[in-house]
């Protein structure tokens, strides 16, 4: 017996060693660490069990019989995060550049069933150069079951990628039906086709981070929802993240120990809001405000600023945070900004978090551009995400709320449970100015001018709407913690169900 375990050691150290030392100092001097590296990270230490160490791959094309390595390119099993159960894979550079084969996809699925009949969340580590060649088909349905797998999974268990390295052609699809992506910089890119063949088909010649670099992704295409500078932060940054998000769309919100009073007033919150209407003012400050602790993690950060969205908790439970951001376009909804809300309150109602919106809006983007593009399906998407979520929904109307983004943003009308609007908050088809001059066209200056003022006391306020029960109260500023904290508590027991469909048909 003896010498079997000896025998199982030495096999587990050379599964351990991946590609060889070589590699391992070659992905370390790309500033990379390698596969199991960063899953002692991203677990809690002594937490991951290792299944399928010894898989190797079966293909006897082009001299692959004479290149076996156990893993095959890939470190599956499951840990814990903060002692909450994960389910995890990691793609490993060194052996096959983290290339795709059937046996690498086969230890894949079994992850991802695992996670599925478990109820717990799934994390994919990719860093990898796509399917292996020599394998074809073979490689092509072994992506195929995992991207079935992926799409099984969604709405069940939260899914999150992290691209740590290269993630090309077959690769790209899997995460990006997983719920979240997150790159490293000037470390990670993603596209479906690299530089070399844009090259050769469209003559562009352009760098792989310039095609598909986490710039690009968190800024431009939206596909990432954010980005850090090394791994080490990026995977500190995951285990932060699973704080906020259940194991499974019946677990519920989690819940952690809060030391901060849900009762707080906060007096600074009075003067938030400038006199002059025009002015802008940091919607973030109010959110970091509101949750316990200042404790806000941020989603899509960069792309879209006009709206935020991230999570935050309230007496210690995740909320989902949307916000209209006056410091850019007037926190204007425009086609990205209608897009990015829209999957991120659907994300919030597939996992029964409940979603606290902030409003100043003064309307929708207008513009050919706009309007080319697509923005009434694009803001119909988020009309239709809020409209459609059965969680706890409690609006903030802090100043502007105009036309059919009044509408839009979580209004009583779209079954929002408690809606709040400021003192200053202005509640109107659109601004005095626009509205006097389409109502009394041909008017001089000076008749505007006192039509203008009559229409921003009678309409420019919270109270019409809350005479007719659009707002269910006015409150201070200064205590809003409170209220959306009491809201939240009081919603705890809601139940609401949707009219039965197979599936909704949202306007993509």
């Amino acid at each position: 017996m003896k010498d079997i375990v000896a025998e199982l050691e030495q096999r587990r150290a050379t599964a351990r060693l991946g590609g060889g030392q070589k590699r391992i100092d070659a992905q370390h001097a790309r500033g990379k660490l390698t596969a199991r590296e960063r899953l002692e990270i991203l677990l809690d230490p002594g937490s991951f069990e290792e299944y399928d160490m010894f898989v190797q791959h079966r293909s006897h094309d082009f001299g692959m019989e004479k290149q076996t390595i156990p893993g095959d390119g890939v470190v599956t099993g499951w840990g814990t995060v903060n002692g909450r159960k994960v389910f995890v894979f990691a793609k490993d550079f060194t052996v096959f550049g983290g290339s795709l084969s059937e046996t690498h996809a086969q230890k894949i699925l079994k992850i991802q069933d695992m996670a599925i009949r478990n109820r717990a969340p799934i994390i994919g580590l990719f860093d990898a150069g796509g399917a292996r060649i020599q394998e074809g088909v073979a490689a092509l349905g072994g992506y195929g079951e995992v991207f079935q797998r992926n799409v099984l999974a969604s709405g069940v268990i939260p899914q999150i990628s992290l691209i740590m390295g290269p993630c090309a052609g077959g690769d790209v699809y899997s995460p990006a039906m997983t719920d979240f992506i997150f790159m490293v910089r000037d470390r990670s890119y993603m596209f479906v086709t690299g530089p070399d063949v844009v090259k050769t088909v469209t003559n562009e010649t352009v760098t792989s981070e310039e095609l598909g670099g986490a710039k690009v992704h968190t800024t431009k295409s939206s596909i990432a929802d954010g980005a850090y500078d090394n791994d080490v932060d990026a995977l500190i940054e995951m285990r932060r993240l699973m704080d906020f998000l259940p194991g499974n769309n019946k677990e519920g919100a989690p819940e952690w120990p809060s030391f901060d009073d849900p009762e707080r007033y906060d007096p600074s919150l009075d003067t938030l809001i400038p006199d002059n209407p025009n002015k802008p003012y940091d919607i973030k400050e109010l959110i970091l405000k509101t949750v316990d602790e200042g404790d806000f993690f941020e989603i899509q950060a960069d792309f879209a600023k006009n709206i935020v969205t991230g999570f935050g908790r309230m007496d210690g439970r995740t909320v989902g945070f949307v916000a209209n951001q006056p410091m850019v376009l007037a926190g204007v909804l425009d086609s990205d900004a209608s897009r990015k809300a829209a999957r991120f309150v659907r994300f919030c109602d597939c996992f029964e978090i409940p979603i606290v919106t902030f409003v100043d809006v003064p309307g929708f983007l207008p513009g050919t551009a706009q309007e080319y593009g697509g923005l009434i399906k694009h803001g119909a998407k988020l009309l239709f995400a809020y409209a459609e979520a059965t969680v706890p929904k409690v609006t903030v109307i802090t100043r502007k709320a105009f036309g059919g983004a009044y509408d839009v943003m979580a209004s009583k009308h779209l079954r929002g449970d408690v809606n709040y609007a400021w003192p200053s908050a202005q509640i109107a088809v659109m601004g005095a100015k626009g509205a006097v001059e389409i109502i009394f066209r041909g008017a001089d200056a000076e008749g505007i001018a006192a039509r203008t003022k009559e229409y921003e006391d009678h309409f420019l306020t919270p109270f019409i709407a809350a005479e007719r029960g659009y707002i269910d109260e006015v409150i201070k500023p200064r205590s809003t913690r409170r209220r959306v904290a009491r809201a939240l508590a009081m919603l705890r027991g809601k139940r609401l169900e949707n009219p039965w469909k197979k599936h909704d048909n949202i306007p993509l």
